[in-house]
């Protein structure tokens, strides 16, 4: 008996197993999608980093009310003539030394410098808060956009294939027709070439689909495929119930946009009080403690006296005479390193008053680019309301356009199916050419296309325009 069916069974059998053990590709929801973005988008980390920063600003400029308080400590060895830092006179000799010193210094009064700087940095902070939540806003936004541009796709891929479905249907009755050389011969190479044109179809709207969900892909930083799932979304195709205006003034007061805008212009103005600060004089105290340590540092004590002769002399009997005086010993000892600290020990105290007379203009100039700052603030948030006005008004416009049109092109499908109906049975019973037939089958499949396209154009813009409103869309 041959191996080789055995071996050919073995490896078959090893495949199927090893093909059984891989993973079910995942079937996100919309919900689900929204929350894998926000928790794996990249801008959406950058955005969390940024506002970290500035929250550390923040937690900063407070730390700056506190007094600064910095100790210093240094040891070394001298040679050479130098002034004996025990003695403060000179000496010429070898000697170690020793300094330490703790000071502390206290802002009592800057024109309120620090004080609106924290105010300053806290609007920055709350800012940064503002612009995590936007771009969270604009990541929902896009998710559930791209979401709904894969189930556009999918559908009209579905729709793709249930036109070749009718069109294989009725290839077969014309093959045989063909074949018992009955009709028309032209009519089989027709949807011959139908057939072909349904499948370059097929594939066009399977590279859309494909292309809708990389884009996913992308939002939500996925790396291995997956499926959708719509059970969690529920869409209704109503009349939208707020004119353009209604969506414009609840984005004004809901979108995280406006907000975060209008605290940089908050922030702008405290930072011109805090370059305004600079004109003001400063005052703080300060307080020192210091000691010192020199190995020159002797201590001497009396161990008795004795007579010694000195280089002067005077004059008796025409004879110089020395003179002798009475000399006190001493014995010297050096002073150890922690009683010469504890001994220099001193302390200073004091009050500093800082008064600004010239500094080339800087305070000058530092006010006048707040302004400035204040000045493009001010025009980005005009500007953002302009085009988010403009915005909302052009989408409102096609959004209506677009639910006028699925309305239209529903009553255009009823009539089509009709139609092809109609001219189906007359085809298939010899009482109308196929010309008439394929005619009537691509107005339905196109009408039928382009109903779902005017559909998901609809979901589109109502969902930007409640993006705009400040709502929810994981649900229509």
């Amino acid at each position: 008996m041959s191996l080789k069916p055995v071996i050919y069974v073995f490896i078959f059998l090893i495949q199927v197993a090893v093909f059984s053990q891989e993973e079910p590709v995942k079937s996100y929801t919309l919900n689900q999608c929204i929350s894998l973005a926000l928790e794996n988008n990249l801008n959406l980390k950058s955005t969390e980093l940024n506002a970290n920063s500035a929250d550390v600003n923040f937690k900063q400029s407070k730390a700056n009310l506190l007094p600064t308080l910095n100790g210093n400590y240094n040891i070394g060895v001298n040679n050479g003539r130098s002034i004996d830092p025990f003695t403060n006179s000179y000496i010429n000799q070898e000697l170690t030394f020793s300094n330490a010193n703790l000071n502390l210094d206290a802002t009592i009064f800057n024109g309120f410098r620090l004080l609106n700087s924290v105010k300053q940095d806290k609007f920055n902070k709350q800012a940064s808060d503002m612009e995590i939540e936007e771009a969270k806003q604009d990541l929902i936004l896009r998710v559930t956009l791209a979401y709904l541009q894969v189930l556009n796709s999918r559908d009209v891929l579905e729709l793709s294939k249930k036109r070749l479905i009718a069109t294989n249907e009725q290839l077969k009755r014309q093959e045989d027709l063909y074949n018992e050389e009955v009709g028309n011969p032209a009519d089989y190479a027709d949807i011959i070439g139908q057939k072909s044109m349904d499948e370059t179809n097929i594939l066009t709207s399977k590279s859309a689909l494909n292309n809708a969900k990389l884009n996913l892909v992308r939002i939500l930083n996925l790396q291995d495929g997956f499926t959708i799932d719509t059970k969690d979304l529920i869409m209704g195709l109503e009349g939208y119930p707020y004119s353009s205006e209604e969506v414009y003034i609840d984005a004004l007061q809901n979108l995280a946009t406006f907000k975060a805008k209008d605290l940089r212009i908050k922030a702008a103005k405290k930072g011109i009080s805090v370059a305004k600060s600079q004109f003001v004089p400063e005052i703080s105290v300060f307080g020192q403690l210091n000691t010192n340590y020199s190995s020159a540092a002797e201590t001497f004590t009396e161990t008795g006296s004795r007579v010694v002769e000195t280089s002067d002399f005077v004059v008796s009997g025409g004879q110089n005479l020395s003179v002798f005086t009475n000399q006190t010993e001493f014995n010297s000892q050096k002073i150890n390193y922690s009683d010469q600290f504890d001994n220099n020990l001193n302390t200073v105290i004091g009050l500093s008053v800082n008064v600004p007379l010239f500094n080339g203009f800087r305070a000058k100039n530092d006010v006048a680019l707040q302004k400035i700052q204040l000045e493009e603030s001010l025009i980005e948030l005009e500007r953002t309301q302009q085009n988010i006005k403009n915005a909302i008004d052009q989408v409102h416009f096609d959004m209506e356009a677009a639910f006028l049109r699925y309305q239209s092109l529903l009553k255009q499908v009823e009539a089509y199916k009709e139609s092809f109906r109609i001219n189906e049975i007359r085809f298939n019973n010899g009482a109308s050419n196929f010309l008439a037939y394929i005619t009537s089958k691509n107005n339905l499949d196109n009408s039928q296309t382009n109903l779902a396209n005017a559909k998901y154009e609809y979901f589109l813009r109502v969902i930007v325009l409640e993006y705009y409103r400040g709502e929810s869309f994981s649900s229509i």
